[in-house]
């Protein structure tokens, strides 16, 4: 089993990325692989809902969006990490993983999610709140920890010296590793997936 993280900063190896190393030391420790997925700082277009998506994701191909796409099809579970920009994730997460979701949703179905906010000081559950969303319109089973998965930090390194922040993360790893196990053994065992229903789309507007 191995979980895709996405590391939306465009910073590589800042406080973010510390965060999200944190939770994959310990994801070995319990027997899963993972790969930090790094958005970098290339220019990322929103979603302009042109309605062009395909099997293989988005219909723009001059980011990194299909590329994750292509790496969620083959995970069994997802952490989606975020830097605090005026109290709310970074633009450019927001613009990835609405295109990532709008056009691929069903690469995420039933597979446990988990967001990560990290910040100098506030906005960190507000923008862990919004990540929370993709999961939750995606069908994903939410991994949750002993605290908000919350770590505060400004300058490079900060991050290591949050100490219940760390923990959170070791936490939220070995629930998401208890939770990716259990779902394996509901499969070998013939547990069969909802079968949900995306035929009524009701429109409110006269």
């Amino acid at each position: 089993m191995k979980v895709l993280m996405l590391n939306g900063s465009a910073r590589l190896n800042g406080n973010t990325y510390t965060a999200l190393e944190e939770i994959g030391k310990q994801l070995e420790k319990e027997g899963i692989e993972y790969e930090i997925f790094q958005l970098g700082a290339d220019p990322i277009r929103d979603c302009i809902g042109c309605g062009q998506c395909s099997e293989q994701g988005c219909v723009f191909t001059d980011d990194k969006v299909n590329e994750f796409i292509a790496k969620a099809k083959e995970a069994d579970g997802m952490v989606f990490g975020t830097p605090v920009y005026y109290a709310h994730p970074s633009g450019r997460i927001q613009s990835f993983l609405d295109r990532v979701f709008y056009s691929s949703s069903k690469a995420f179905a039933f597979k446990p999610g988990a967001a990560v906010a990290v910040a100098r000081r506030g906005g960190t559950t507000a923008s862990f709140d919004v990540l929370n969303k993709y999961f939750g319109i995606s069908q994903m089973p939410v991994a949750g920890s002993t605290y908000w998965n919350i770590i505060h930090g400004a300058r490079k390194g900060e991050a290591c010296e949050d100490a219940e922040g760390l923990q959170t993360m070791r936490n939220l790893a070995r629930n998401m590793a208890w939770m990716m196990k259990c779902f394996e053994a509901g499969r070998q065992s013939g547990v069969a997936l909802p079968d949900t229903k995306r035929t009524s789309r009701t429109n409110f507007i006269r």
